[in-house]
């Protein structure tokens, strides 16, 4: 054979390689799956999502003047081979967050917060410690404007046994600000520690026993908690990741305010059309808590990944929990969720 020839072929070789390598271990195959042509139903839809490298995948979808209709996918447990249940728990993560937003709000209204206070306000021992804690307002902190860096991005975190909030907080300690305080918008895990040390101090009392008795008692929410320790662990799906393929998350507890919440997606839904409808809030509340915060949110912990928007052009509330993190499966995710609601939007 001529050299050239080898040459050409060798080439060719390296291009299916290099071709099947982005298809197997990049996101295209859920690109891919974004393209292709929408399936007849809901159903059809999440039961594909197993096809894109997704453990397991639960979708509950209220459209107004419609029963809510739930749908499940994949394995609750992949090892006991367990199918996924709609009515599962889940680590809803950082969706956290619209809670105890919602909580301030209520409190900002009481008059027992002030928007415009300072986290030296707050914790003077902060000053010094925390990079601008004179100038960070509580109503930054919310807005993720504080400039304060992400706890989360610090890889020392893993030494960390505790369970200690303030461990978590101290790993930003000292270290230079993002930006000056109202600068700009950055999120911020470290801003939701914060939030939820100050609504203790506040309330005098844990900010999710106001939580609880504030928004979910109101709202019928008993399959809402304040994070795993107050649920039997079997009730939430196993939580995996293809970069640590023999581990199970579904036993690791997550303890830093606004990341600790495990709901079921209905309850999860219900309490997002309770936000967006205004039947959460007292007029005043409503119009704090939009001044201050988003209407929907995702959620991404080790082992789990979740979706909860409303969809206003459709009056609809989504809600998708998938048991997978790592690689690519948040693309996948959002292709999933994506296609779910161009199906509710075709079904008019």
């Amino acid at each position: 054979m001529k050299k050239p020839t080898i040459i050409w072929l060798l080439r060719l070789a390296a291009i299916i390689a290099t071709v099947g390598s982005l298809y197997f271990f990049a996101p295209w195959r859920a690109a891919i799956g974004y393209l292709m042509p929408l399936p007849a139903t809901v159903q059809a839809q999440v039961d594909r999502a197993t096809d894109y490298g997704l453990d397991g995948i639960i979708v509950y979808v209220d459209r107004a003047g419609h029963e809510p209709k739930f749908y499940a996918a994949g394995w609750h447990d992949r090892d006991l081979q367990i199918p996924a249940n709609p009515h599962d728990l889940f680590k809803i993560a950082s969706i956290s967050k619209l809670y105890i937003a919602a909580a301030t709000a209520m409190l900002v209204a009481d008059g027992r917060l002030d928007l415009d206070d300072t986290v030296a306000d707050f914790f003077p021992d902060l000053v010094g410690q925390l990079a601008n804690a004179e100038h960070i307002t509580l109503r930054m902190l919310l807005q993720h404007r504080s400039g304060i860096p992400n706890w989360v991005e610090d890889p020392d975190r893993w030494a960390i046994t505790s369970g200690e909030v303030n461990d978590y907080l101290a790993l930003v300690f000292d270290d230079a600000a993002e930006f000056e305080p109202g600068a700009r918008y950055q999120y911020s895990n470290t801003n939701y520690l914060l939030i939820g040390n100050i609504l203790d101090q506040a309330l005098g009392y844990p900010h999710q026993q106001f939580i609880r008795a504030e928004i979910l008692d109101p709202l019928g929410l008993t399959n809402t908690f304040a994070s795993v320790d107050d649920v039997e662990i079997e009730r939430i799906p196993g939580g995996y990741d293809p970069g640590w393929p023999e581990e199970n998350f579904r036993p690791r507890a997550h303890h830093v305010p606004g990341g600790t919440m495990v709901a079921s997606a209905e309850d999860t839904g219900i309490f997002l059309r309770a936000l967006n409808d205004g039947t959460l809030f007292t007029d005043t509340e409503q119009a704090i808590y939009s001044s201050i915060y988003e209407y929907g949110h995702t959620g991404l912990l080790a082992g789990y990944s979740s979706i909860a928007r409303y969809h206003a052009d459709i009056d609809a509330v989504v809600i998708q929990f998938v048991n997978t993190s790592g690689g690519n499966s948040w693309t996948a995710t959002e292709v999933v969720y994506d296609r779910v609601v161009r199906i509710l939007r075709r079904e008019g």
